[in-house]
């Protein structure tokens, strides 16, 4: 259970954002010993709440990765109402952009196991973040219609699917968590481990992780060593 201060205004979402539309998150009853936007309870739409309150408790660097369950209304087979999501947050003087790439280049490519994965940023907006980036990595099509991730070979199109967001922070979310934007700068990232887990073991629908069938379960209790995913397939 978070507030509308740290879920939503402290990362720089604007009162009208769409992401505070009652058909988008999952509002409680406000808090009566509360004053303002701390009062309005919610389910957190993401972890970068976290992010907030670590940097408000704590004096900079700060250096972190946070998980865990977020809740937004959406039901399909790539959305669920409960996911899980991992962020991590770099604080600290003369950090660039050039250190985002670097760290998410070496992320995507050790947890896809391939050391020539290609991967590119295209610039996006994110309200807590700017510049804003959307990571991609890519794969080619195959015969069978599936894919394979990895460099297309000379002669084949490359396609591209994106994994991640992440960006600059934000200097408003900042100087919300009082940090002295004149001194510290750096980046934030954030993916949904239920998304990357399908991209890697070639799962469909996201509503089986939580089915809670134990056959499907038992199908897909292995170490990611010992079976093929979809770079190897």
């Amino acid at each position: 259970i978070e507030d509308d201060w740290h879920n939503f205004t402290a990362l720089n979402l604007p009162e009208h954002h769409p992401a505070r539309d009652m058909q988008d998150t999952f509002f409680l009853p406000e808090d009566p010993s509360e004053e303002g936007e701390l009062a309005k309870k919610l389910l957190r739409t993401h972890t970068s709440a976290v992010q907030i309150r670590h940097m408000k408790d704590n004096e900079p660097p700060y250096k972190i990765v946070c998980f865990g369950r977020t809740y937004r209304s959406d039901y399909d087979m790539t959305h669920s109402p409960m996911f899980h999501q991992m962020e991590g947050l770099y604080i600290d003087k003369n950090v660039t952009m050039a250190h985002l790439k670097g760290c998410l280049t070496d992320f995507v490519r050790s947890y896809f196991k391939l050391d020539d994965l290609p991967v590119r940023f295209r610039p996006s907006f994110f309200p807590f973040v700017e510049p804003g980036a959307e990571v991609d990595i890519g794969y080619i099509k195959k015969p069978d219609g599936g894919i394979k991730l990895g460099k297309a070979p000379d002669g084949q199109e490359q396609k591209w699917m994106e994994v991640l967001g992440a960006g600059m922070v934000h200097p408003n979310v900042l100087k919300n968590c009082g940090v002295d934007t004149d001194v510290y700068q750096g980046f934030a990232f954030g993916m949904g481990i239920e998304r990357l887990t399908m991209l890697k073991y070639g799962i469909p629908d996201l509503r089986t992780f939580f089915e809670c069938d134990t056959r499907w379960l038992a199908h897909y209790g292995f170490d990611p060593l010992d079976r093929p995913n979809n770079s190897t397939r």
